[in-house]
């Protein structure tokens, strides 16, 4: 933490019904953490390279159908089962909230991918390369990870602790919402979300857009659920991994005839 005067609980909201599935995330994300092409020989053997996925459900009988989408991506649990698992401490929870995943570390034990319900942690089968005219424009404040470790979303670390250093550090000043959004300090994701489905923010921060939902989801945990007043649900609620991420509940206008 650059600045200990301004501590920080970083959290995400997911709007479901604003995902139309266009995949920005996904190739943002590439971009911005130095992930390597996948191929489809990657996905064939179920080892693509993805720090964030859109998985796609059907709902209804062909030819009266609906497509659902969901980003999911590394919760960031607050009781995360893949922390307590690494023999090595190669993943920890640190103090703004974030999973961290210490890549020189890691001896590719892969327990944590093992223990992960929401399987969203990558394990690097093969050293990244990439086509040569690629290779100008990889991030350099991103390390590129070797084979042999696993890897998964940061919610792009880099980007808050540039902002923490430029904003607070030599500023003096709070990153707040505003201040994120207009510095570009915003997860790669977050920013290439062309509609808005996806809010970051500060949980430590009482004026930040997604606190409402977080005490909305909190105030009535579990079977609480009917409750709330607010759209807000966490995946697999019942596990009592308490993820960092809320998600939105889709608003169906017209809903197929015969229901789910």
């Amino acid at each position: 933490m650059p600045n200990a005067e301004f501590p920080h609980k970083w959290g995400m909201v997911v709007d479901l019904d604003k995902c139309t599935g266009c995949q920005a995330c996904v190739v943002a994300c590439q971009a911005e953490n130095n992930i390597p092409i996948n191929t489809k020989d990657y996905f064939l053997q179920r080892r693509a390279y993805e720090w964030i996925r859109i998985e796609r459900y059907w709902e209804g009988e062909y030819p009266n159908i609906k497509a659902r989408f969901m980003p999911v991506l590394c919760q960031h649990c607050e009781n995360a089962p893949c922390e307590p698992v690494c023999p090595v401490f190669a993943t920890y929870h640190n103090e703004e909230g974030l999973n961290v995943q210490v890549y020189n570390r890691c001896v590719g034990t892969r327990y944590c991918i093992n223990n992960c319900p929401y399987q969203v942690r990558m394990f690097n089968f093969w050293h990244p390369n990439w086509p040569a005219r690629l290779e100008n424009q990889l991030n350099p404040d991103v390390t590129v990870r070797t084979g042999g470790i696993t890897e998964k979303c940061t919610f792009c670390v880099q980007r808050l602790r540039r902002g923490e250093i430029e904003v607070e550090a030599r500023g003096g000043q709070r990153l707040n919402d505003e201040r994120i959004t207009g510095g570009n300090y915003d997860p790669a994701c977050v920013q290439a979300c062309p509609t808005n489905a996806l809010m970051f923010g500060d949980l430590e921060e009482p004026d930040t857009a997604i606190k409402p939902y977080f005490d909305d989801v909190n105030a009535h945990p579990g079977h609480g659920e009917p409750d709330r007043e607010t759209r807000g649900y966490r995946l697999l609620e019942e596990m009592n991994t308490r993820p960092s991420i809320i998600y939105l509940k889709k608003i169906d206008q017209y809903p197929l005839k015969g229901g789910h």
